[in-house]
């Protein structure tokens, strides 16, 4: 508590201290994020505030680069166009598996969007964009442990008015967007938008002589409101987007003992990749990488009131679909992995209905809220027409005819036909369904104890109901293969017949009289079983080439698939105006994220399902590993004491605040999948604040940092190198300590037109992309090269001209080319290898709008 009041005092002194500019009052900024419209100075919780004006003059296109101008928030993104990852206060999870959802909860219109897949459309017309920090699961009915993102877009208007505006810009980029609104009654009125975006990707795909990382992308939407009466009203939305991009583009950091292998086997001769060079921007893919995806839906938003009392229904359906039929995974020139598809369809109902109103002098809510989803899920990976060859040097020390050799001649002892293993076109399918049901009621009430204080409080309960299948067709015949089981006797059987153990003192079979042939066959039995699941088994190297172990099913007689969750969480708020330009509060509030499974290959049986269904006979399949099906669920918690000052001269916001949760789902990617465990616990303690000052009439100057001190507190069940790993008083990688944003509008008129000149600026602090710290080798050997943190120092800016219906916009976005990693990985079957993406480099371009 003293670190808090410390703080307290701090933010109070500078609120206090700041001189009156004695400029024009700045304009009031209200949000909705709380279920009802309030001045952001009056809301007793820390939100930022981005208007549909900065987010035009930014180019911001989609939420990805909305983090540009919000501190707490980061959004990197991974291996393909739609995975995605929301990060509040360095709490944030939901990409690279559909069974996991989102810390980080986005709502467009008051619809809850559950997945990844589902937002990185062209944004619509937006009124403003607001980011709730910290647990919000009194007011919201699903997952929002860590943060909302809440999108509000523009109402249609009685007005005629509308808009036409192209765009062009680097790497060939172009853009159209169009918008109009009017009525179509006295009663009922509309409006139709659409947008399309076009670009070359940034990075040169060496082999196809292609682009990778491009923009191909359009969205519509149709929006109707209607007047029922004076106190009722009701909105409907239809929007729809696709998109159909090849991404993304990787590079090499780490050049491992792999990589003189798939450089003898590229289709670009001697090279599979530019060695441990991060900013080349050149790839090398045999062939392109496809990403298609489209999601369509339909929000029906009914209000009305009863007196004093208002009542809100908003009713959505989303089908959000994605495929990814073909994708070069090894990241490399070599055919080595052929081929990695996706698919997933994910349909979701969300309904939710709400009760406000004021009894006496209290202000109160109720609600309820039900959400139903169910998702499909197929991913494949099928190995290509160099894989065998790329096993036969690694397997030869590079002298691929020795390779061939040893593994031709395991095939002929266990019997199988020659170029039986690592055959072109073998590989995995899986899939997956989640069936997800889940309901909530909750409350809030406001009580003034004084005409200055308030006290709030909140009440959510969540109840969560998962049902999941999980199967797999495994063709692999080697990844099958129980080396040191039956499959390993056979093998070092049928040596001992051959000679193999000559020098152990058994000889060739052919070389045993045939009335000692008995005792002979006894001798190697005995042999043999004694060596098969020992590590003196000399086929047991040979297991780190069993890429694709099969996998359990589910549901199985151990594990049925489902997990059911209930939880209350509940919030409390002190609040108190000082004045009527300072107002201080402290909150202290709860939340939950249900069960998280894991629908990928590396959907592991635990030690206690695999026993289990042993002691029952159940037929297990060979080379089964171990692992987690799961991650139970996450509780948050955060206190946050904050003050909010505001003057003619502009506003001064802070907050303190310490904020855990238990049971962080944590997704890892070991290189041919990810494993998904709980941190035991995660927490961090840190300082928001944010100042905006009308420096002048003309000049406004915005500046927002956000300062966090991360720990896990306890993970004693972290994977590191694919083993075990104590993570415990680690820093959480990815979590900048130090991330600031500041923004600077200078509005000015001149030979007769408006005009205006924004640049704003993002600094995150170094950090590493990957945990582990010192602990992990891959840490160090990124260390040496240069790639081990990331930092950021980002600069965007925007010009633009009004003249009568005409507009000009010219823009900017990393114009100083600023360099950085957004994650790392280890290479796909390339042990020793690590692969990373880069960040975009500059952007630039200009558009011109017609208004009429």
């Amino acid at each position: 508590m003293r670190f808090l009041s410390k703080s307290l005092s701090v933010a109070v002194a500078a609120a206090i201290s700041i001189p009156a500019f004695a400029q024009q009052p700045m304009e009031e900024v209200v949000v909705t994020a709380t279920k009802r419209a309030e001045s952001i100075q009056d809301v007793p919780l820390s939100v930022s505030v981005v208007s549909g004006e900065v987010i035009e003059r930014a180019e911001v296109r989609d939420l990805i680069d909305l983090q540009s101008v919000v501190p707490s928030l980061r959004v990197p993104q991974f291996q393909n166009s739609i995975q995605t990852n929301f990060v509040i206060r360095g709490f944030g999870n939901g990409a690279n598996n559909p069974g996991i959802e989102p810390s980080v909860a986005v709502f467009v219109d008051g619809v809850y969007f559950s997945r990844s897949q589902a937002r990185i459309s062209d944004l619509p017309n937006i009124q403003q964009i607001e980011v709730l920090k910290g647990p919000q699961s009194t007011l919201y009915g699903k997952n929002a442990s860590a943060g909302v993102i809440s999108v509000t877009t523009k109402a249609p208007e009685f007005e005629s008015n509308g808009s036409v505006e192209v765009g062009f810009g680097n790497y060939n980029q172009k853009s159209l967007r169009a918008f109009y609104t009017g009525p179509l009654s006295d009663s009922v009125a509309f409006s139709l938008s659409g947008s399309s975006l076009e670009r070359d990707g940034y990075f040169d795909n060496v082999p196809t002589n292609t682009t990778f990382n491009d923009r191909d992308r359009w969205s519509t939407r149709a929006d109707f409101l209607a007047e029922l009466s004076e106190t009722s009203e009701l909105r409907v939305i239809f929007d729809y987007d696709e998109i159909d991009e090849v991404c993304c583009g990787t590079a090499n950091l780490v050049n491992g003992p792999a990589g003189g292998a798939l450089s003898a086997l590229s289709v670009v001769p001697g090279e599979a990749y530019v060695p441990e060079d991060a900013f080349n921007f050149r790839h090398y893919g045999n062939f392109d990488t496809i990403n298609r995806g489209e999601n369509k839906g339909i929000t029906v938003d009914y209000k009305t009131s009863f007196g004093d009392v208002d009542v809100r229904s908003i009713t959505a359906y989303r089908d959000s679909y994605f495929n990814q039929p073909a994708g070069d995974v090894d990241f490399t020139a070599a055919d080595a992995i052929g081929n990695s598809t996706g698919e997933t369809e994910i349909k979701t109902f969300t309904q939710e209905i709400r009760v406000s109103g004021q009894s006496g002098n209290v202000d109160w809510l109720l609600g309820g809220f039900y959400f139903d989803e169910s998702i499909d899920f197929e991913n494949s990976i099928e190995f290509g027409a160099q894989w065998r060859n790329y096993i036969n040097l690694l397997v030869g020390g590079g002298d691929i005819v020795a390779g061939d050799a040893a593994t031709s001649g395991f095939e002929a002892l266990l019997g199988y036909a020659p170029g039986t293993f690592f055959a072109d076109g073998d590989g995995v399918i899986e899939t997956a369904t989640q069936d997800n049901e889940s309901y909530s009621v909750f409350g809030q009430m406001t009580f003034p104890l004084s005409d200055k204080t308030d006290f709030t409080v909140g009440l959510n309960y969540l109840n969560d109901d998962k049902n999941i299948t999980l199967t797999q067709e495994n063709n692999d015949v080697f990844s099958k293969l129980d080396i040191r089981g039956a499959d390993g006797v056979t093998a070092l059987t049928n040596l001992a017949y051959t000679g193999g153990f000559a020098a152990a003192g058994i000889p060739a079979i052919t070389a045993i009289p045939p009335e000692a042939v008995p005792g002979y066959i006894q001798t190697v039995a005995a042999t043999v079983g004694a060596i098969a699941p020992t590590d003196a088994n000399p086929f047991v190297g040979l297991e780190a080439l069993q890429f694709l172990p099969q996998l359990l099913g589910v549901p199985n007689p151990s594990e049925p698939g489902t997990s059911t969750d209930s939880k209350t969480t509940y919030t409390a708020s002190l609040s108190h105006a000082y004045s009527d330009d300072l107002n201080v509060y402290l909150t202290y509030g709860t939340g939950f994220k249900g069960t998280s499974w894991n629908l990928s290959r590396d959907s592991r049986p635990t030690m206690g399902e695999r026993d289990s269904l042993a002691a029952s006979g159940f037929g297990l399949p060979n080379n089964l590993t171990l692992g987690t099906r799961l991650a139970g669920p996450e509780e948050a918690t955060t206190l946050e004491l904050g003050v909010k000052y505001s003057a003619d001269w502009g506003t001064l916001n802070a907050a303190i605040f310490e904020q855990s949760i238990e049971g962080f789902q944590s997704n890892a990617f070991l290189g041919t999948g990810f494993v998904l465990t709980n941190a035991g616990k995660q927490s961090t303690k840190g300082i928001e604040v944010d100042l905006m000052v009308q420096a002048t009439e003309a000049l406004t100057l915005a500046v927002s940092g956000t300062f966090l001190d991360p720990i896990y507190d306890d993970f004693t069940g972290a994977q590191l190198n694919g083993q075990p790993a104590d993570f415990t008083g680690l820093t959480p990688a990815g979590i900048h300590k130090r991330s600031i944003s500041a923004v600077a509008t200078y509005n000015f008129v001149v030979a007769g037109m408006n005009g205006f000149l924004q640049a704003d600026y993002q600094y995150d602090s170094a950090v590493d992309i990957n945990g582990g710290g010192d602990l992990a080798l891959n840490n160090l050997a990124l260390e040496e090269r240069g790639f081990r943190q990331r930092e950021v120092s980002m600069v965007n800016a925007s010009f633009g001209l009004t003249r009568g219906n005409w507009n000009l916009r010219v823009w900017g976005r990393n114009l100083t080319d600023d360099q950085w990693l957004i994650t790392w990985f280890p290479a796909v079957a390339q042990t020793g290898s690590l692969t990373g993406y880069p960040n975009q480099p500059r952007t630039y371009g200009a558009s011109l709008r017609y208004k009429f």
